[in-house]
């Protein structure tokens, strides 16, 4: 298909799953203002190739002006795959600045922890400080519903907290830059039908140390999350939407602990106050 034809099935034939989802989240999280400068970071695969299509048509048809940098960084990828990632820029219209890094290099000599939580890190890091030149304020990401979803389970399941991956972020290491995710709405598996509608071949994932051990169990992971979402949604359809709105409304007064800041609070405490505030309807009754 031309550039234009799979441009034309973005905002008509997937206009309701992805492009309306798309735009809603865009507006209802405030991830775009007047004036931002966005550097949409594209890794190879159809998430973020996908947000770069919705991010150029928003430019163009949006109602509001604001500048796009479409960044790829090199890790160090096998010239098959870079090849790849040329070529759907190419195919797609996007283009794409390519910067490199020796993130696989120093991951390949680290031991110990997982290497994928190492090079995510070291990412995020290289992202921020090559958009920073560009001119950008905020860098946007193609993560989608399913990985907020998946990531809330995760937290709860295996890191007994309740946390769920943000619509946007304000970066610690980098005080004038902010992250954003604007496909935060968008299901996976519309993603999946959209780039197979167009007969398009994305990157799965480019990194050298999925094959290790550590990798497979960290990958194995998010592969359960999403078999667990498939059997519930079998019984329930509405599972995954469920866990995805349960996060936007955390009833406070049937919680036990929580963390803000840095500081642990208990329930207990606010009980106690409460109590202690609190006139006995008894006792109030006798001084009548």
């Amino acid at each position: 298909m031309s550039v234009q034809e799979i441009e034309r099935s973005l905002i008509k034939k997937f206009r309701k799953e992805i492009w309306c989802n798309f735009v809603k989240c865009v507006k209802k999280y405030g991830l775009i203002r007047e004036g931002d400068k966005i550097a949409v970071c594209i890794s190879g695969g159809k998430d973020s190739f996908l947000l770069a299509k919705c991010m150029q048509e928003l430019c163009r048809h949006g109602q509001f002006e604001f500048g796009l940098e479409f960044i790829v960084m090199d890790p160090g990828y096998t010239p098959r795959n870079r090849a790849l990632i040329e070529s759907n820029a190419k195919l797609l219209g996007v283009p794409v600045r390519i910067f490199e890094s020796d993130i696989f290099g120093v991951v390949d000599v680290q031991t110990g922890g997982s290497p994928c939580y190492l090079c995510a890190r070291m990412r995020r890091g290289y992202l921020y400080e090559f958009a920073q030149k560009c001119g950008c304020n905020k860098i946007a990401l193609g993560h989608h519903f399913d990985d907020a979803v998946e990531t809330t389970l995760l937290s709860m399941l295996y890191g007994a907290e309740i946390k769920t991956m943000m619509p946007k972020l304000k970066s610690t290491s980098h005080p004038s830059m902010e992250l954003i995710r604007p496909l935060y709405g968008v299901r996976e598996r519309d993603i999946r039908a959209w780039a197979g509608y167009n007969g398009l071949t994305f990157l799965n994932c480019a990194c050298r140390f999925t094959e290790r051990v550590a990798g497979k169990e960290e990958e194995s992971k998010r592969r359960e999350m999403k078999t667990l979402i498939a059997q519930l949604e079998q019984s329930n359809p509405e599972a995954a939407n469920n866990i995805f709105r349960s996060m936007h409304n955390v009833c406070l007064d049937c919680i036990l602990g929580w963390r803000k800041d840095g500081k642990k609070g208990d329930f207990t405490e606010l009980y106690e106050n409460s109590c202690e505030n609190s006139v006995n309807p008894l006792e109030k009754a006798r001084n009548m």
